[in-house]
């Protein structure tokens, strides 16, 4: 059976009450939080880094779900796992070894994830499909929240549950990008099953509902 995971974005939050806003999307029942660690070079937007992971992470038990949007970022992710992140997930187009990045993440004993940008086809990654444990399909140009959702990038999405049906492959499906409570069946019916979701959670008045409403869809497959 398949396992269905909200993961809210941290990018969405208010910094001020960040711990409160954590505490409420946990107690909610939200188990996953998706944190866009972005450099200013791989994509035009500066988010945030280590000091934020490492703070945080005694205020929550919700697995840390980091996403490096960074240049090279086999030069980050022995940080990245210090800092308590449950699942490392690089972009594809980041580094030049991206079979090398995986196998350090995966040394580390945690969760190794591969992200592929919109114009990256699937065929890209599949020499690490076997190593992973969750491959991302961004549903928007990576870098900036609030963007519409590029119905497209579906066929990537059926794509990977293919493969990963055929092969015997364990990895989550997780996608990123426009997802609203709209759209989300048409993605979970695709293949997805881990939900990034941000200004659709967090960018809500009643955060724990938004949480509640997504978990509700869940339950119905």
């Amino acid at each position: 059976m398949t396992e269905y995971k909200l993961a809210p974005s941290l990018l969405s939050a208010d910094f001020g009450i960040l711990k409160e806003q954590l505490e409420i999307m946990e107690k909610a029942g939200a188990p996953y939080i998706h944190l866009d660690v972005m450099d200013g070079m791989f994509v035009p937007n500066i988010s945030f880094g280590m000091p934020v992971l490492k703070s945080i992470r005694k205020y929550t038990n919700m697995v840390f779900d980091a996403h490096l949007m960074v240049v090279e970022p086999e030069r980050y992710v022995e940080e990245v796992y210090k800092a308590g992140c449950d699942i490392i997930n690089i972009h594809a187009e980041a580094t030049k070894d991206v079979k090398g990045v995986i196998e350090k993440i995966n040394g580390f004993g945690v969760k190794s994830g591969v992200t592929i940008k919109p114009a990256t086809p699937v065929s890209e990654i599949y020499d690490v499909l076997p190593m992973v444990d969750m491959v991302l399909v961004m549903s928007v140009e990576p870098g900036f929240g609030g963007q519409k959702f590029m119905e497209e990038q579906l066929d990537k999405v059926r794509e990977l549950k293919r493969l990963k049906d055929e092969n015997g492959y364990k990895y989550d499906i997780q996608i990123d990008g426009g997802i609203t409570l709209d759209n989300v069946r048409q993605v979970i019916e695709a293949g997805a099953n881990c939900i990034v979701a941000g200004s659709s959670v967090l960018g809500k008045e009643d955060i724990a509902q938004a949480v509640k409403d997504f978990n509700k869809i869940f339950e119905e497959y």
